[in-house]
């Protein structure tokens, strides 16, 4: 049987990339997003792969069950979940079915796919579940000089990290890898799409992205930031977290109680 993988916002970037480095390793591929021509696009130019379409939008629950389903069904090697919408803007200034479509693409998508995915992977004794997330995940303590405003995003963002880091817990011995993986600045159709102009800052490729993300998988990393020379940083970050999380009491900490 060959090795399957499921990508979602395979249309362009990051995903688009995963899509052409998956069927040139040999994969038969399952492909979701909104755009119908190029799904068909992708499909066409390359004859001696398999390829199936699947037209879905992920900001919508429709959309969501129908990729959950297939994720369920067929025996997936791989899922890659990296559709992405950003709506860089405050919070206060944010509307609601933007904020609703990002935290439903970023959140909702992923973990039910996820969920839907996860279970078989078990039962083949195998499998590998990709969260595209980014460095934004990271950024949650900079101070107001930051720009652009952006706490959704880099909720959602810092939402993916803690799924995949728990869930490679849960699915330790079992056969089963998930990574998180969180570049920085990439050079896609991303940024554009949101009104922003970044032709003149340094940007990685996607396809720089996704040979990190699978050398990641080789590694296993659980973590894989493809831009971070020095991996003692995030590990640093992390046993921080856990220093915090193990550094609790039933007892109120002193610099709550009165005077």
């Amino acid at each position: 049987m060959n090795k399957l993988a499921l990508v979602t916002g395979a249309t362009s970037g990051i995903g688009e990339a995963f899509a052409e480095r998956l069927a040139t390793d040999g994969y038969d591929l399952i492909l979701v997003g909104r755009r119908k021509d190029r799904l068909e696009e992708f499909a066409a130019a390359h004859p001696g792969v398999f390829v199936r379409s699947v037209v879905a939008d992920l900001s919508t629950d429709t959309g969501v069950d129908t990729v959950a389903e297939i994720c369920a069904a067929e025996p997936l090697t791989m899922l890659v979940n990296n559709a992405g919408v950003a709506h860089y803007m405050p919070l206060a200034e944010l509307p609601a079915d933007k904020a609703r479509e990002l935290v439903h693409v970023k959140v909702v998508a992923p973990t039910l796919l996820a969920r839907a995915a996860v279970a078989g992977m078990q039962e083949r004794g195998e499998g590998q579940i990709v969260n595209v997330a980014g460095m934004i995940a990271f950024s949650g303590p900079a101070d107001k000089s930051v720009m652009p405003r952006r706490a959704v995003y880099a909720g959602t963002l810092a939402h993916l990290v803690a799924l995949s880091q728990t869930l490679s817990a849960e699915l330790a011995d079992t056969g089963v890898q998930v990574q998180v993986l969180c570049p920085g600045v990439v050079a896609t159709e991303f940024h554009s799409r949101q009104g922003l102009d970044l032709s003149a800052v340094p940007r990685m490729t996607p396809e720089d992205v996704v040979t990190a993300s699978l050398r990641g998988l080789e590694l296993g990393e659980v973590v894989c930031a493809p831009g971070v020379e020095d991996a003692g940083l995030l590990d640093a970050v992390f046993r921080a977290g856990l220093a915090a999380f193990g550094g609790q009491s039933p007892r109120l900490a002193s610099r709550y109680r009165d005077a």
